[in-house]
């Protein structure tokens, strides 16, 4: 019988802080990165990535940060039936630095927290055999309320036929044997840990740990020792993770030598973060085992997954795609930091972005009223009428929207500012423009500052958008000034984890014909600038559509796509573009302004026209735009079907 699930975890869920500075102290560090956290809601999102159908059991807390955690779970793609809210606890946090290759301070902030006050009612006897495997952490053995959770669990696991999994996963400041200030602390010698570990090694199939996690379960710090006091508690496979020499996994008797288990090949790259790692290779792990691929087998996905993870920033946000996994399994090691191999950190950037706060719709209907200069030439225009008018524009789009995905907005933070900001969160797609309007060559908002360090202050969900006036004909000291700036604020938009869309217009520069946006195309990916979307004006005719799109596809397999713009064209010349355009699966909607927001905008300004009309007018034109979008689209599925 197919399950539902390929695997369960069970176990803490909480928020990683992570030092965005390296190499300092705890104590020093001046800004955090906020990423989820806890090794099993890691091992559950680390599966995700690589192909796997998990779910997590654990409690959030009733506020930000348990919500924060339940929609990355969500966006990973995990099962959350068995994520409570827990109204009494808050969710668990955890600060974090990177000192060095081998220091990684952190500080627990665990007490009465929400996953540890799970209990034996929140494990469902369905939701456990709807799964081939459930896999537990050590960690919540260490109190009772929690241990009866796990072993109930684990009960109904192995009466079902489920397997099961423990990652021993030794923190000994949560065993109570070390304080507060030693989170970083590993192994300290606890008899009573020990007498806990040992006493439940039978339930489990394959049990994983480092050899100083198998020191504590096995009772002595002589690794083979400690291996053959664990074999004699169980016949489960053991798998011994040793660091920078790969792992070795035992099946039978443990022999006298740890070179003797079996093994699989390890990577030699540079280690930038331990922490995590060990999820990341649980991950890996766990593809191998459950496929019942051979044991050199799945610790090579183990392995490459493991070195992945501590070559980057944070722990979830490290680990692979199934995608780059096989890709840096087929192509090996070409440098060995690898966060700064510029093909695999793309393949990885495009390949886990969906796991961000940014919506994969079929279909993408958007507002674009990012116009400045337009609307400051406009009579009786001043910047309070601006803001005001934006403010209309995006009511008009929450009209249309009406709580529905695959609509979105473009607004400025210039003159929409306050529009922009209520935006946040409504579920709406929002790109932000920041390009100097009419610039040629291109020049960037003053406000982004020369580095576009202001980057760091938006939304998380706000694209980085620049229009970009070019043509394959411009001299080269024109496109290579160009190149250069739309580089600089790509790097700036990946540096702080934001989407980007590039806009060319090469029809307001010179001549056009089918060959034109695709070497405008091919010379932006040449100039190392790989955008998450592409905002391209209408071209005449398939054979160009098909030439930019092909170009897109042997550049970049994964971007996310392109949006049509309008170009102030009427709605009958949209729609004839819109039939053309629609035919393209990678054309995944429209990004159009003037023709929506023109007439009430002239009319607005003057005073012509009160706030309630304005918006009724717009949003009537952005829904007959949307309509015929949706019927483009539609007569191409029915021609498909």
């Amino acid at each position: 019988m197919t399950k539902a699930l390929d695997l369960i975890t069970i176990g803490r869920a909480g928020v990683d802080l992570y030092g965005s500075q390296v190499g300092g102290r705890l104590e020093d560090m001046g800004s955090f990165e906020k990423y989820i956290g806890g090794s099993p809601t890691n091992m559950a999102c680390g599966t995700a990535r690589l192909g796997l159908r998990s779910g997590l059991i654990t409690r959030v807390g009733d506020e930000h940060m348990g919500r924060f955690v339940r929609e990355e779970l969500v966006r990973h793609g995990v099962d959350v039936s068995g994520v409570k809210t827990d109204p009494e606890r808050l969710t668990a946090l955890v600060i974090l630095g990177i000192r060095d290759a081998e220091q990684f301070p952190l500080i627990f902030y665990r007490e009465n927290c929400a996953d540890m006050a799970l209990c034996e009612a929140d494990i469902d006897a369905d939701f456990i055999t709807s799964a081939r495997a459930v896999v537990v952490t050590g960690t919540h053995l260490s109190h009772p309320n929690t241990e009866a959770a796990v072993l109930k669990a684990l009960t109904i696991a192995r009466a079902a036929g489920v397997q099961t999994a423990l990652d021993i996963d030794y923190r000994p400041n949560l065993w109570g044997v070390a304080g507060h200030g030693e989170g970083e602390s590993r192994y300290v010698e606890s008899a009573k840990v020990t007498a806990k570990l040992l006493s439940t090694l039978h339930l489990f199939d394959l049990i994983v740990g480092t050899e100083e996690e198998f020191h504590i379960a096995g009772g002595t710090t002589d690794t083979i020792g400690a291996l053959r006091a664990v074999r004699a508690a169980t016949p489960a496979v053991l798998v011994c993770k040793r660091g920078a020499a790969g792992a070795v996994a035992f099946t039978g008797s443990i022999p006298d030598e740890l070179d003797a288990g079996e093994s699989g090949p390890g990577f030699p790259i540079e280690v930038f973060n331990v922490l995590g790692a060990g999820d990341g290779f649980m991950s890996g792990l766990l593809k191998g085992w459950l496929e019942a691929a051979p044991w050199p087998k799945a610790l090579e996905y183990a392995n490459a997954c493991g070195a992945l993870a501590v070559s980057r920033h944070g722990c979830t946000p490290a680990y692979p795609s199934l995608t780059e996994l096989e890709h840096f399994l087929r192509r090996g090691v070409v440098r060995p930091d690898v966060r700064n191999d510029a093909e695999l950190e793309q393949l990885h950037w495009s390949t886990t972005r969906h796991t961000r706060n940014l919506p994969d719709w079929a279909d993408y209907r958007i507002f674009a009223f990012d116009h400045r200069m337009q609307l400051e030439e406009m009579a009786g225009y001043d910047l309070k009428k601006g803001a005001r008018f934006k403010e209309l524009c995006l009511d008009a789009t929450r009209q249309v929207q009406a709580g529905r995905p695959g609509y979105g907005i473009l607004c400025d933070n210039r003159i929409g500012r306050s529009a922009l900001h209520r935006a946040s969160g409504t579920g709406l797609w929002i790109g932000r423009p920041c390009e100097w309007p009419g610039s040629q060559p291109l020049e960037l908002e003053p406000e982004l500052g020369p580095d576009c360090g202001t980057l760091v202050e938006w939304a998380r969900e706000d694209v980085v958008k620049v229009l970009c006036f070019c043509h394959p004909d411009d001299a080269a000291e024109k496109r290579a000034a160009q190149e250069a700036t739309v580089q600089k604020l790509f790097a700036a938009a990946r540096r702080n984890r934001l989407e980007f869309l590039l806009e060319v217009i090469p029809s307001k520069v010179g001549a056009v014909d089918d060959d034109t946006t695709a070497t405008l195309i091919r010379q932006f990916y040449g100039a190392g600038i790989y955008p998450d979307w592409w905002k391209l004006e209408p071209m005449r005719s398939e054979m160009a559509w098909q030439n930019a799109i092909a170009t897109i596809e042997e550049n970049d397999a994964h971007t996310r796509g392109i949006l049509v713009l309008g170009l102030d064209a009427p709605e009958a010349a949209l729609a004839d573009s819109f039939k053309t355009a629609a035919r393209f699966h990678l054309v995944k909607g429209f990004a159009v302004g003037r023709t929506i927001f023109g007439h009430a905008a002239r009319a607005w300004m003057r005073g012509e026209m009160s706030d309630a009309a304005a918006i009724h007018d717009m949003a009537g034109r952005f829904a007959r735009l949307c309509g015929i979008w949706n019927e483009a689209r539609e007569s191409v599925r029915e021609m498909v079907a």
